[in-house]
C-alpha cells in the first residue's frame, strides 16, 4: 500500500476547507466504541476539541455510544455527556427512529460509524433512519467514511419486499461490498429521498489490496465496532456465521472468538465437516475448517462442552478473498446437519429484533427462501446458486453507479 490510507474523520480533523460548510451551524454526531481517529481518540472526543465546530448533540446506535451492551435488544438510555454537557440519544432504546426533537437540536448530523459490510448489521438501518428523517425535517447528513472490512466481493439473496426490518433496510444481498458512504448515496437514490448528503470520503483505501482486503492491515487498530465484532477474522465470516443468531446453535458468544465458529452440546463436527466436503467441497474454497470444542460462558449452551466447528480466514496461505464465500459455507454447515439429523431443532424460535411473528432465520436472510432450501430434502447446492446468482449479479449492476473508490 504506497499511501496510507485515511478516513472520512481524519481527513474532516486535518483538512479545516472540508469543515468550512460548518461554520455556523448546530453540529451533532453518531458515532460508537469504534469511531477514532488514526491516534485512537474518540471521534466526539477529536471533535469537541475543534474551536470552529459547534458540537450540540450526539447519538449512540445499538450498543451505545460508547459501546457497553453486549447482546442483541439491550437498549441503551439517553443521557447528558458528563464533560461536553450536550444530550446524548439513543436510538437502540425508546425510539429507532431520531424524534422531532432530537432533530431539533442539530443542523448537521456527522455519521461516523464502522460497518462490517453485512446487510444485518444494524449501524446500516440507523444510517437510512437518518436520512429519512434529516430529508423529513430538512437536516444535513455529512458521512465520515470509513473502510468495509469485508471487502468489495458479494454474496447472498437480495432481501425480499415485505421484509425489511431492524437487521434489513432494504433490498440488498447479505454481503453488499460497499462502505457507509456508498450506501448512503444508495439510499438517497433509491429511497428518493430529498435531503443534503455530503460524504468525506477516504483517501488510499484499495480494497482488492493484501493483506487486508478491504481493512488496511498493519496500518490501522482494530476496535470492536460491537462487543461481539473483536477482530478482522469474525467480519469475513459474518455474512454467514450471522445466521446462527436464528438456530439454536451456539455462534461463539462467550467465548473469545464469537461468530468465527459454531456448535453445539449434540453435534458431531467430524461427520458435519464430513458431509459438508462431500455435498459442496467447491463451497468450502478460501478457508480452513477446523473441528473444536469450546464452552461458553454465557448465552446458547452455557457452561455446556460444545462440539463445533471454527471456520479460519486468519492464514494468508490459507485464505483465499475471491474464493472464500461465509453465507455459502454457513448454509452448507445447516444442510449437512438436515441430512445428518433431519429432526434437528435447528431454527430458534424467539421474538429477535423486537419482531415475534416471523422465524429470526427468515428476517437474516431477508426471506424465507434459505430455511425452506435447507428443510427441503431435495434442494440440492446447485438450487440454492440458483437462487443466489443472479441476485448477485444483479446487486453488482445495482451498485456500480454508487462505487466513490474505483478499482
Amino acid at each position: 500500500m504506497a499511501h496510507p490510507v485515511r478516513f472520512g474523520l481524519d481527513r474532516l480533523l486535518q483538512e479545516p476547507e472540508l469543515r468550512r460548510p460548518l461554520a455556523g451551524r448546530r453540529v451533532a454526531l453518531l458515532a460508537h466504541p469504534a469511531s477514532v481517529t488514526r491516534d485512537l481518540t474518540h471521534s466526539l472526543d477529536a471533535l469537541a476539541a475543534l474551536p470552529d465546530l459547534t458540537l450540540s448533540a450526539a447519538f449512540g446506535p445499538q450498543h451505545g455510544l460508547r459501546g457497553d451492551k453486549q447482546d442483541n435488544m439491550v437498549e441503551s438510555p439517553d443521557y447528558t455527556d458528563p464533560l461536553l454537557g450536550i444530550p446524548v440519544f439513543s436510538l437502540y432504546g425508546e425510539v429507532r427512529r431520531p424524534t422531532a426533537a432530537m432533530m431539533d437540536t442539530f443542523d448537521v448530523l456527522l455519521v461516523d460509524l464502522q460497518d462490517l459490510g453485512c446487510r444485518i448489521y444494524t449501524f446500516i438501518t440507523t444510517l437510512r433512519y437518518v436520512l429519512e428523517e434529516a430529508a423529513r425535517h430538512g437536516k444535513a447528513v455529512w458521512v465520515l467514511d470509513r473502510p468495509n472490512p469485508a471487502g468489495r466481493p458479494v454474496e447472498g439473496t437480495l432481501l425480499r419486499a415485505g421484509w425489511e426490518s431492524f437487521v434489513g433496510a432494504g433490498p440488498l444481498p447479505m454481503r453488499h461490498g460497499m462502505t457507509m458512504g456508498e450506501l448512503a448515496h444508495w439510499f438517497v437514490a433509491t429511497l428518493k429521498l430529498d435531503v443534503e448528503l455530503r460524504v468525506i470520503e477516504m483517501q488510499g483505501w484499495q480494497p482488492d489490496d493484501a493483506p487486508g482486503y478491504g481493512w488496511p492491515l498493519g496500518e490501522r487498530t482494530w476496535i470492536n465496532p460491537s462487543p461481539n465484532a473483536p477482530n478482522l477474522w469474525m467480519a469475513r465470516a459474518y455474512a454467514g456465521t450471522v445466521m446462527l443468531e436464528g438456530t439454536t446453535l451456539s455462534e461463539g458468544r462467550g467465548t473469545t472468538r464469537p461468530l468465527e465458529l459454531f456448535g453445539a452440546p449434540d453435534v458431531d463436527a467430524r461427520a458435519l465437516v464430513g458431509e459438508m466436503r462431500s455435498l459442496a467441497p467447491e463451497w468450502l474454497a478460501g478457508c480452513v475448517l477446523r473441528e473444536c470444542w469450546f464452552e461458553p460462558t454465557f448465552h446458547k449452551h452455557a457452561g455446556k462442552l460444545c462440539n463445533g466447528v471454527h471456520i479460519h480466514v486468519e492464514d494468508p496461505a490459507h485464505y483465499e478473498h475471491a474464493a472464500f464465500r461465509p453465507w455459502r459455507v454457513q448454509a452448507l454447515a445447516f444442510k449437512a446437519i438436515r441430512r445428518l439429523w433431519p429432526d434437528y431443532p435447528l431454527w430458534r424460535d424467539f421474538p429477535y429484533e423486537y419482531e415475534h411473528e416471523r422465524l429470526a432465520i427468515d428476517l437474516i436472510n431477508g426471506s424465507p427462501l434459505l430455511r425452506e432450501w435447507v428443510d427441503d430434502p431435495a434442494a440440492t447446492p446447485a438450487a440454492l446458486d440458483a437462487l443466489a446468482r443472479p441476485d448477485e449479479a444483479a446487486w453488482l449492476e445495482t451498485r456500480r453507479p454508487f462505487l466513490l473508490y474505483p478499482d
